[in-house]
């Protein structure tokens, strides 16, 4: 438990180290109302342009083995949907099993941590000059 805390840790430094080198406003830890059960809905982390306030929700997600992350992922898809805020799962590690993956890619709600650089290029329309 203590590893996937310290995972979990490091990749939410990842996504918040790639929204400040594409200048966007960083929040971590952002409550945003109750869940279902009476918990405490929190988003990992919030990037917003600083000029059009446009804004997304990150969750993120790492599995570096088979494990119950993934057994959670669907309910998290689930509860990104309730976000006052467009949301995404950004994922890491070589835990997540082929299926699993897929299934995320086709809801459109999920992105590899490598590949999140370009996502937020084109969803918050930040192209390098030329």
């Amino acid at each position: 438990r203590k590893t996937a805390v310290k995972h979990g840790a490091k990749l939410e430094n990842q996504v918040a180290d790639i929204g400040r080198q594409l200048k966007l406003d960083v929040r971590s830890k952002v409550r945003v109302a109750k869940r279902v059960w009476g918990a405490d809905r929190i988003i990992d982390v919030v990037l917003t342009h600083p000029v059009t306030h446009l804004s997304i929700g990150l969750e993120c997600k790492t599995q570096t083995t088979s494990g119950s992350a993934e057994e959670k992922i669907p309910t998290t898809i689930k509860d990104i949907e309730a976000w006052p805020i467009r949301g995404l799962v950004v994922m890491s590690g070589d835990g997540f099993s082929n299926h699993l993956r897929h299934y995320l890619y086709s809801t459109g709600k999920a992105v590899d941590l490598e590949d999140l650089e370009q996502w937020l290029r084109l969803y918050f329309n930040l192209w390098p000059e030329k």
